[in-house]
């Protein structure tokens, strides 16, 4: 099976959920057009207050759909859009990738993987406690977020749904993603 896109979102305000949309026009070192993370220094509203002068490691949030019938089969209904990800995923374990893989995502358009998204509070409005199944807690205690992964824009393009991912993998030794 191939790796596609499902869906796109994107909101120009800072709301937890974006609406789906036909198409988004990824721009390089600044993020998807129109959304409230786009730029190049950090968007998010927590992280700005501490370092607005940071370069933003958060331009586009990519979730695999897996997780939303994952997430379903613990009682809570979450669909494209809804947790905040401007790119829905099948077919590819992003969670999984080490940092600096790059997906191509249709013809032209190009991200490289940043970090796991660390899942916010806010996340409970979906569902109660779906903040607490979003994280994983291995025997060592190390928590590592099912949230979805963070990625910068390395080549401008146009990414709509049923679009195919193309992995490329970064040179060995692969590290695994950090938690922004």
């Amino acid at each position: 099976m191939k790796a596609v896109v499902t869906a796109v979102s994107r909101k120009a305000t800072h709301k937890f959920s974006k609406e789906n949309q036909p198409a988004i026009d990824l721009v390089a070192d600044f993020g998807v057009s129109g959304d409230a993370h786009y730029g190049q220094t950090v968007q998010h509203r927590y992280d700005k207050k501490k370092d607005p002068l940071r370069p933003n490691l958060r331009q586009v949030h990519l979730i695999q759909s897996e997780l939303f019938e994952w997430v379903a089969k613990r009682g809570y209904s979450v669909g494209p859009g809804e947790m905040g990800e401007n790119i829905t995923t099948r077919g590819i374990d992003l969670l999984a990738l080490p940092i600096g893989t790059r997906l191509q995502l249709g013809e032209e358009a190009v991200v490289e993987l940043t970090g796991l998204r660390h899942p916010c509070k806010l996340i409970n409005s979906l569902g109660q406690n779906l903040m607490d199944v979003m994280k994983d807690i291995s025997p060592d205690g190390d928590m590592r977020p099912k949230s979805g992964v963070m990625s910068v824009v390395i080549q401008s393009g146009e990414v709509k749904p049923n679009d195919i991912i193309d992995v490329i993998l970064p040179p060995e030794p692969h590290i695994k993603l950090p938690i922004l």
